[in-house]
């Protein structure tokens, strides 16, 4: 079939712009992915041949060739024209957490006064970003600054729309001029193909029909809103993304009434708009509700291929706040926004699927019998014990600090739960006997007038950080704000490496027991795998003190701030794990962990200048100011006959006023003076960890003299917007 050309071509056809207008009732599947050169629209505008090239990418990891690039280009471009964009971008993730995109035209003039709309194989395949512009941990100076985004075929591209211009998107790697990744996705696509054909191979022990595997992902986001007049009379908000100071209100979320509660007008009318635009690209949105902390959120999508659906997060996270300035909104993905409430995560499940369609996690209705789930089911388990650390790393981030530990999120011990019915089905397989087991599947709740409940095989467990939910596993640990190809480039590596070892430990006692059957030496292996690693499992409570003694004494770590848990990249096993497998090179991983520290040293760096900014321009002027109309009250009644008994409450106010002035002055200097002291440091490491321990804790202190001044200060005199003020929507 010929491509399809363009009306800008003069043809026949009618401009495909979107008219859909979202009222009450529509389909969602009407328009859904209308903005995205996904299969559909690839059968309109290309041919039978560039087609098969683009399935070829994905599917085999095949390269598309120049000359079909040139047929993709053409068809791509006359679908973008007809959809109505001028402009074109290579979109990438750079190493510093957004997405990055330079617009180009389409057009190129031919004349004085006349021009054409043009688009190559070579400007699809391959653009020259400035990779000395973007966080590269050494590896481009300032003068070397050729890069290169390069695009990934297995990610459609899609066209957004803002302020009424509509530009084509297309989703690409980013590299260095000498081949270093510099970007998210580069890596994520290596250990994709490295755990497909490492759960492929696996898989022929079970079904040699099985010739690839699949790796899923459902995103759930959890998100914050603020009314965006507020938000930007708070400056730490505006550049460090959450409150450095703030007293507690007198109701925040202790009456639980918020969770699951009913969605407030102005916030529905958002969510409905940022929903129709992320189904417009493609992105399948299910799931809205109110999260458990006043003015929190969630929104989750279906599983998709796990390259897709980073893709679709990074860009639902983009699109969401694009939409929330149409209604007057802000959102705040910081992992802990506000003090006292819950904070907000972003829970990867992941799965592997085979191409005969088969869930390798789905225990089925006899998992004990089911000696292929088992064996993922375990491999997955062993891949986490021997990279707990690793795991630990691939979440840190100044902002998920704040959460994780707390009463609200996952702790910092690395820990797997599986439930009391798997854990059952372990044991009995461990000791390769049956055991009493807990409560049966096939038991029921029952109700009068209602439907027969039927209970899963386990229950959840919100403290676990990585969790078995049914069919999957639940990573719960991911910030909200973090892009998820970080901690899924390290569950995908350390799962597939896992499984060759797994393979070539099987294959060689194969080779070594010839009369014994392969299912039985297969679960040998699985029996040693799980003596070594059971100690990770752990199915109580995560937020208890219990827990972290307990799991002392099984030898896990318990690494609570990034500036530490960042080190395990550059362990021996981590190094030995990427750089082996070639997912990364040496100098490669280097360059990301001085990156992550880099990060974590001037997201805290912003933070000590912009706390330091509003203690002396907000908060001493704000007491003084009330201050000042205390003395002056206390002096007039004086003036006028008032006994000191008359003043007691106004001098007391005046005097703890007055010693926590002092003291926050005090404070703040301390804080600067420590700043100058870690930024004068050299080496990216000691500083994060001079921060974390001499600079953070003076946070906590002048937040808390900060906090009370807040307290006693009048309303009138308070210039900053209150927690009260900043957790109400209506």
């Amino acid at each position: 079939m010929p491509a399809k050309k363009s009306s800008s071509a003069k043809s026949e056809q009618e401009p495909m712009i979107s008219t859909t207008i979202m009222v009450p009732g529509i389909e969602i599947s009407s328009y859904f992915g209308e903005m995205v050169f996904g299969p559909q629209a690839q059968k309109q505008y290309l041919s039978a041949e560039s087609q098969n090239a683009i399935e070829k990418a994905i599917n085999e990891g095949a390269a598309v060739s120049r000359d079909m690039s040139d047929g993709v280009a053409e068809g791509m471009k006359n679908w973008a024209l007809d959809m109505g964009a001028t402009h074109y971008t290579h979109w990438f993730q750079p190493l510093r957490g957004t997405t990055a995109e330079k617009h180009d035209s389409f057009f190129e003039p031919t004349g004085i006064d006349t021009g054409i709309e043009v688009f190559s194989g070579k400007s699809l395949t391959q653009q020259e970003p400035d990779a000395s512009s973007f966080p590269n941990g050494g590896i481009r100076n300032t003068f070397e600054a050729r890069g290169y985004s390069v695009w990934d075929p297995s990610s459609p591209a899609f066209i957004i729309e803002k302020a009424g211009a509509r530009t084509l998107c297309i989703p690409t790697i980013f590299i260095s001029y000498t081949g270093e990744a510099l970007d998210y996705k580069a890596p994520l696509l290596k250990t994709l193909a490295f755990v497909r054909k490492a759960a492929t191979d696996v898989c022929q022990y079970f079904d040699t029909k099985v010739n690839d595997c699949s790796v899923s992902l459902g995103v759930e986001q959890e998100y914050f809103l603020v009314k965006e007049d507020l938000f930007r009379l708070r400056p730490d908000l505006m550049f460090a993304g959450r409150t450095l100071i703030g007293h507690t209100p007198a109701k925040g979320q202790q009456l639980e009434d918020h969770y699951f509660g009913s969605i407030p007008t102005n916030v529905q009318a958002f969510m409905v708009e940022f929903e129709q635009k992320a189904h417009q690209l493609g992105i399948p949105l299910r799931t809205r509700h109110n999260e458990v902390a006043p003015g929190q959120f969630e929104c989750a999508p279906q599983f998709e291929t796990l390259n897709l659906a980073v893709d679709h997060n990074t860009l639902l996270m983009d699109v969401m706040e694009s939409v929330a300035q149409n209604h007057g909104f802000k959102v705040l993905l910081h992992e802990k926004p506000f003090k006292g409430i819950n904070g907000s995560g972003k829970h990867n499940n992941w799965s592997l699927v085979t191409n005969t369609g088969v869930n390798l996690l789905s225990p089925g209705k006899s998992p004990e019998q089911n000696l292929q789930f088992l064996t993922f089911f375990i491999n997955v388990i062993k891949a986490v014990h021997d990279h707990a650390d690793l795991m630990r790393a691939s979440i840190a981030t100044a902002g998920n600090d704040h959460r994780l530990g707390a009463n609200e999120a996952p702790p910092a011990i690395m820990s797997v739960f599986v439930g009391d019915t798997l854990e059952h089905v372990l044991n009995d397989f461990e000791s390769n006997k049956k055991s009493a087991k807990g409560k049966s599947v096939k038991d029921a709740i029952q109700i009068p007038n209602i439907p027969e409940i039927l209970l899963d095989n386990t229950d959840r467990n919100r403290t676990s950080p990585f969790a078995f939910t049914g069919n999957k596993f639940e990573f719960r640990a991911v910030g909200s704000s973090d892009n998820c190809a970080s901690p899924m480039v390290v569950l995908n590596a350390i799962v597939a490496d896992q499984l060759v070892k797994f393979k070539s430990l099987v294959d060689a006692k194969i080779a070594e027991n010839k009369g014994i059957a392969k299912e039985e030496i297969i679960k040998q292996v699985l029996r040693e795998e799980l003596k070594t690693s059971k100690r990770i499992l752990f199915g109580g409570n995560g937020y208890g003190d219990e827990w972290v003694k307990e799991a002392e004494k099984r030898g896990l770590s318990n690494v609570k701030n990034t500036a530490e848990a960042l080190a395990f990249y550059m362990s021996p096993s981590s190094v030995d794990l990427f750089v082996k497998n070639g997912i990364y090179s040496l100098k490669e991983l280097e360059a990301r962990t001085e990156i992550r520290y880099e990060s974590y040293n001037l997201r805290i760096q912003i933070e000590g200048r912009v706390l330091n900014e509003m203690v002396q321009n907000f908060v001493i002027p704000s007491a003084i100011r009330y201050q000042k109309r205390l003395a002056d009250n206390v002096q007039a009644l004086l003036s006028i006959g008032q006994s000191k008994k008359s003043v007691v409450a106004q001098v007391e106010i005046i005097s703890e006023l007055s010693k926590n002035i002092n003291k926050v002055y005090e404070l703040n200097n301390d804080m600067t003076n420590e700043r100058a002291i870690a930024n004068k440091l050299d080496d990216a490491h000691q500083k994060a960890l001079a921060y974390n321990k001499k600079v953070k804790g003076l946070f906590d202190d002048i937040r808390e003299c900060c906090d009370e001044i807040e307290r006693l200060v009048d309303d009138s005199d308070w210039v900053l917007p209150k927690y009260r003020e900043l957790l109400s929507l209506n």
